[in-house]
Formats: C-alpha cells, structure tokens, sequence
C-alpha cells in the first residue's frame, strides 16, 4: 500500500502493472499483457480485469493505449527510473525518518549481502565522497 497522498499513486495491482510494462522494452498489445500479468504473477485475472487495470493507469498518466486495426498496445508515459526514485524517497522517509543509512541498515538485517554486494555499495559510497 503506497502513502502518497496524491489521487494517481499506484496500488499494489497497478504496481505490479507497470512493473511488467516496464520490463517489457516496448509497447506490448492487451492480449500480451494479461498472458505476461497472469504467468508473471501466478494470476489468474480475467481480461476485463487487466483492462480495468490499464484504465485506471490510463486516468493517472502512467501509460497510453494505441490502436493499430483491432489490436491496442500499452505504453508508459511514465518512466522507471524516476518513479522508483520517488518511491524510494516516500519508504525511506516513511519508514527510516528521512535517514539513508537507516534504510540501508535495514536492508543489511532483512537481505543476506554477498562481498560483492558490499565492495559495490563501497564504492558507490566513495564516488559520492568525492
């Protein structure tokens, strides 16, 4: 469950959703999407659902619809990147008081980290040093 307060957060659903179109690279058609969301998932929603679901990211300007003859194909209009980026934001400051390191001690207890994980965030941290 997300905290924004805006009217075009995502719920659990649609996050998923976008997620999948996301990873996707390109426009994927509406038949596509709910073989990808069911298999993805382990769902088994029907095609109306999925539609449901595609039109409230539609109301919210996360995607697009399309058309090419009978066929419609989904596209973000909302990037990745930056999405996550303000997610991130939202939970590290909702759950962690704002503190990046209390995240990140967070993380270190809930994930077992390899010594490769840890030299990257190591030198990640040095660059941001500099």
């Amino acid at each position: 469950m997300r905290r924004k307060s805006e009217s075009n957060a995502l719920s659990h659903c649609e996050t998923l959703m976008m997620k999948l179109i996301w990873d996707a690279e390109r426009e994927l058609s509406i038949q596509e999407i709910i073989a990808r969301f069911n298999e993805r998932y382990h769902r088994d929603y029907a095609r109306s659902t999925i539609v449901t679901f595609l039109g409230k990211l539609t109301e919210k300007g996360y995607v697009s619809t399309r058309r090419e003859g009978k066929k419609a194909y989904i596209h973000a209009e909302v990037a990745e990147k930056p999405y996550m980026e303000q997610m991130l934001r939202e939970e590290t400051d909702f759950w962690f008081g704002g503190s990046p390191s209390e995240m990140m001690s967070a993380l270190f207890e809930a994930r077992e980290i390899s010594k490769e994980e840890i030299a990257k965030m190591r030198s990640i941290l040095d660059v941001l040093d500099t």
